[in-house]
């Protein structure tokens, strides 16, 4: 059975989150836009610090990367990616009057204060690229809570990896597929980060005629100018996108299964981006015809079966209800591709989750069409175990993670690396 602690947070935790859902639900949202929100101004947030922490040696800084949508980002870098950490300059730290830690715009020498890669890169080293999808019920979470910023560092760290949160637009404001599609934004705008740095880069090295002689000169700022612009240098410098895996958490497994259905369709639509493998923990799936789970489960820990329906009401169309939708359902009948397409796909599932036994059914049809698709399940836990706030310190939440980690390192490393770890 789950710990003291863990029965009382529930217990609180189901209270504030079945009374915002259902405030949520009865408060009339007519002026739905396309615009969106990805966060909510009640939930606990970390800053974005550009500069690598002397705790974890993770940097992070968020983008907004859609004029046309609220649609963000928040990137965690490890200095695992630089060569020589040494070399880095020694960046001026600050507190703010909200006692927040930041860093300072400036460093000792008046310039920018966050972490800057060589334009040469000579001191810097590629790394693969997680795209992290948080969970929040469709309606909360987001890439700065407390929670996911703790979870992303953590991963960035143990995987060597450049970790990509995505904040999606959030219900009702938004409902579905409006999610989903920002999942899918993400990796194309992934792929065109990739191609602007390789084209910038060529520039920069003289391999495209124009740059000598008459006009070269003018051409070389035009290009250095728009470049400047666009490509974001921590990815340039630091991300591999062919070796790329999607990581879902709850209803962000959902958005993570749905992406990587779309990489699959698209195939080398999306080059140089490659879905290696995807991690599913504890998604929200559900359906109409209830599992066994479900059933005993119904007033499980943390999330029961009304606090899905509720959720579920806020995030699909009201016309034509139906929790059979492939948002909801990855069994159903509308899958997008065939399931013997699918990336490797690791599940994670919780004894006291209600959802567990539909995400165990979608790894045993995975597993069936040969898919590489292991279970891990874990005894005495509740959904959501290794990435709420109150649970990540846990034995159990540091070993999830491990455990995810040494598996997908198989995917990610370099060849000949695979179990250096």
């Amino acid at each position: 059975m789950p710990s003291v602690k863990v029965k009382i947070y529930s217990v609180l935790s189901k209270f504030y989150l079945k009374r915002q859902l259902q405030t949520l639900l009865e408060s009339s949202i007519s002026d739905l836009n396309s615009y969106g929100v990805v966060s909510r101004p009640d939930e606990t947030v970390a800053p974005a610090v550009p500069s690598f922490s002397d705790t974890d040696g993770v940097a992070t800084k968020n983008l907004h990367i859609d004029p046309l949508t609220s649609l963000s980002l928040r990137i965690f870098l490890p200095d695992s990616a630089i060569v020589s950490p040494n070399s880095l300059p020694k960046l001026r730290v600050r507190v703010s009057s909200k006692s927040r830690v930041g860093v300072s715009n400036e460093s000792e020498n008046g310039v920018y204060g966050g972490y800057l890669p060589d334009k040469n890169r000579k001191n810097c080293k590629k790394l693969p690229v997680i795209v992290q999808f948080h969970g929040g019920g469709w309606v909360s979470g987001g890439i700065d809570t407390v929670a996911n910023d703790t979870f992303c560092r953590r991963m960035a760290k143990l995987c060597d990896a450049v970790v990509v949160s995505v904040g999606y637009r959030l219900a009702p404001e938004s409902k579905y597929p409006a999610a989903f599609e920002d999942g899918l934004k993400v990796l194309k705008w992934l792929a065109e980060q990739a191609n602007l740095a390789e084209c910038n880069q060529s520039f920069e090295n003289g391999k495209f005629s124009g740059f000598h002689g008459e006009g070269g000169g003018r051409r070389r700022q035009i290009v250095d100018g728009f470049g400047s612009l666009i490509v974001e240098p921590w990815l340039a410098a630091h991300g591999d996108p062919s070796r790329c895996v999607l990581l879902g958490v709850s209803c962000g497994a959902n958005i993570a299964n749905y992406v990587a259905q779309k990489a699959v369709e698209a195939g080398k639509l999306l080059d140089p981006v490659k879905v290696v493998a995807q991690v599913l923990m504890y998604p929200f799936f559900t359906g109409n015809i209830p599992t066994k789970s479900e059933i005993k489960l119904a007033n499980s820990y943390l999330y029961d079966k009304a606090m899905s329906m509720l959720a579920w009401k806020l995030f699909l169309p009201e016309e034509g209800f139906n929790l059979d939708h492939p948002a909801a359902n990855p069994l159903s009948t509308w899958g997008l591709v065939p399931l013997k397409y699918m990336p490797p796909t690791l599940t994670v599932v919780a004894e006291h989750d209600l959802m567990r036994d539909r995400a165990i059914a979608y790894s045993q049809e995975l597993r069936k069409v040969n898919v590489d698709a292991p279970l891990l399940d874990y005894k005495d836990a509740v959904h959501e175990f290794a990435t709420l706030d109150l649970l990540l310190g846990t034995p159990e939440a540091q070993a999830c993670s491990e455990d995810i980690a040494i598996w997908m390192k198989k995917y990610i490393s370099l060849r000949g690396h695979e179990f250096s770890y």
